[in-house]
């Protein structure tokens, strides 16, 4: 129980935080970025694979940064600009 409710605060962390950027292309990538983050750090604190956990956080991250438009999520520039 304590490591579903673990994967679901990271992936809605993901969520959050996913979608920085101007463009769908831009928003995928910071997104892939802050979900394979979150990912490998959650799965190294419930004692799982952290490589398996950044794989996973990444994919859903880019899937959420690049299917969403800055006016669903929107918490400014991202770093790069």
């Amino acid at each position: 129980m304590k490591t579903l409710s673990n994967m679901l605060v990271s992936l809605a962390a993901i969520s959050l935080l996913a979608a920085c950027g101007e463009s769908p292309g831009e928003r995928a990538v910071s997104g892939a970025g802050i979900g394979a983050g979150v990912g490998a750090v959650g799965s190294a604190i419930v004692g799982g694979d952290p490589l398996t956990g950044a794989l996973v956080g990444g994919g859903v991250g880019a899937a959420t940064g690049g299917l969403t438009k800055k006016k669903d999520l929107n918490l400014g520039d991202p770093i790069w600009k």
